[in-house]
């Protein structure tokens, strides 16, 4: 209990700039829909000189961009990837850090277990994810619901917030993982960043050149925003591909941790 109210002490500052930063976003992306929305016709007009892929790479469909949840399902795309840096970050950073900054000697001498320890800072990072994402979500359904004019679906707007704690959890599980089988990790931001935008570019070129395989392979075309606005449900083939992945990557985190060599200072 003490290394997880410690790792939430921690991590507070950061947990704060992060939400604050994604409420931020929404805020903005939401406040230019009604200029939009007035001038639909030549907003599609705009679009439609990009070429075909460079709008399926963007996530953007014309057809549904000048509706209220069309919109929001495109903006809410850089809200997964902001999240997602977050996540990978935590995750990362957890357990190397007490390598990097020299003080797991100090507490692999208290009286826990390693795997006490995981799980204390597993669950302080699960932790600061779900009061992010619980602030994010009720700042996007206030500001949706303020800059709406027309009725729409509020439940596939939720469902669609929910997509960015789904997609942050694969990060921090992988985040994790990696955190305990690179011996020594210099730089958390820079694995963070390589590896989110990594996939968020495979992502994209999955989608310009309509190649279905690639989905498997990016956390960010797990929840794709048409079928959830058309099905107002999620895929079930996908959530059960990442309950696999976060409880292998879990698991194997636990395992290599238990048996990893920790050099003393």
């Amino acid at each position: 209990m003490n290394i997880f109210l410690h790792e939430l002490k921690v991590n507070r500052k950061s947990t704060i700039i992060w939400t604050l930063s994604l409420v931020a976003l929404i805020i903005f992306f939401m406040s230019l829909f009604p200029a939009i929305s007035k001038d639909a016709e030549g907003f599609k007009k705009i679009l439609e000189n990009y070429p075909e892929g460079v709008r399926k790479a963007l996530g953007i469909s014309i057809d549904s961009i000048a509706s209220l949840v069309g919109y929001y399902s495109y903006a809410f795309t850089y809200v997964i990837l902001i999240g997602s840096i977050q996540a990978m970050n935590l995750g990362t950073s957890i357990l190397s850090k007490e390598v990097r900054e020299k003080t797991a000697d100090f507490l692999l001498t208290k009286p826990v277990t390693r795997q006490q320890i995981v799980t204390a800072k597993l669950l302080s990072a699960f932790t600061s994810l779900v009061i992010t994402n619980i602030i994010v979500v009720i700042a996007a359904s206030i500001t949706v619901k303020a800059v709406s004019e027309k009725s729409f679906d509020m439940n596939t707007v939720l469902l669609i917030s929910l997509t960015a704690f789904f997609v942050e959890l694969m990060f921090l599980a992988l985040g994790v993982i990696i955190s305990v089988v690179v011996p020594k990790i210099k730089s958390v931001l820079t694995i963070s960043l390589g590896t989110v935008f990594g996939f968020y570019i495979l992502n994209m070129l999955g989608t310009a050149i309509g190649e279905k395989t690639m989905r498997y392979l990016t956390p960010f075309d797990y929840y794709e925003t048409g079928y959830i606005i058309k099905h107002n449900s999620y895929e079930t083939t996908y959530i059960i591909i990442e309950i696999i992945f976060i409880c292998v990557a879990i698991a194997a985190s636990y395992v290599v941790y238990s048996k990893k060599d920790i050099h003393s200072v």
